[in-house]
C-alpha cells in the first residue's frame, strides 16, 4: 500500500479528556474509594492476603523456605538438625495453609464478584437507557425525513429500528429454557 491511499486520522485537538467523560471517570473513582473504605476488616484481610499470595515476593519467599527446609531435612546444611527427615510437617504445614489461601481467594472472589453483578446491573441499565434514546431519535429522525420529504427515510429497517426494545423477550429469546 502506498502512502497516499493510506488513510491517517488526526489526533484530537485537545489531548484533554471531555468534561462528561471526567466526571465519569471522578465519580467511578469515588465509588471504588467508597465501597473499598464499606468492605468489613476480614474482606480487607482476605484482599490483602490474596493480593500477597498471587505475587512473585510469595512465590519468592516460598521457594526460600520449601528450599531451605529440603536441604535441612537431607542434612544439606551443616551444623542444621534434620527436624522433618520423612517431609510430614513439611506437608502438613503445606496443606493447612493451602487450605487457608483457597478461603482467602474464594473470599476475595465472592467479593469481587458481587462488585462485578452490580457493574453489570449498571452497564445493563445505561444500555438500556441508550437503546431508548436511540429509538426515540431513530422515530424523531423518521418524522423529519417525512416532513421535509426525503425518500432514503423509506429504508425498510427503519421500522424495526424504532421499534422499542422488550428486555424480557431478549432475555427469553437469550435462554429459551427459562420458565
Amino acid at each position: 500500500m502506498t502512502a497516499a491511499a493510506r488513510v491517517t486520522v488526526p489526533p484530537p485537538d485537545s489531548p484533554d479528556l471531555a468534561a462528561a467523560l471526567e466526571r465519569n471517570i471522578a465519580a467511578l473513582r469515588d465509588r471504588q474509594a467508597e465501597e473499598e473504605k464499606r468492605a468489613s476488616l476480614s474482606q480487607r484481610v482476605a484482599d490483602a492476603v490474596t493480593r500477597f499470595s498471587g505475587s512473585m515476593t510469595f512465590v519468592c519467599l516460598h521457594l526460600l523456605l520449601v528450599g531451605a527446609w529440603v536441604a535441612a531435612n537431607l542434612g544439606l546444611l551443616p551444623g542444621v538438625p534434620r527436624f522433618d527427615p520423612t517431609f510430614v510437617i513439611l506437608a502438613t504445614w503445606a496443606s493447612v495453609e493451602a487450605i487457608f489461601l483457597s478461603t482467602f481467594v474464594l473470599i476475595s472472589q465472592n467479593r469481587a464478584a458481587a462488585l462485578a453483578d452490580r457493574r453489570a446491573t449498571l452497564d445493563l441499565q445505561i444500555g438500556l437507557l441508550a437503546e431508548h434514546e436511540v429509538t426515540r431519535l431513530v422515530r424523531l429522525t423518521i418524522a423529519i425525513a417525512a416532513h421535509l420529504g426525503i425518500a432514503e427515510a423509506e429504508d425498510p429497517e427503519l421500522p424495526e429500528l424504532a421499534r422499542d426494545v422488550a428486555p424480557e423477550a431478549v432475555m427469553d429469546a437469550i435462554d429459551p429454557t427459562r420458565d
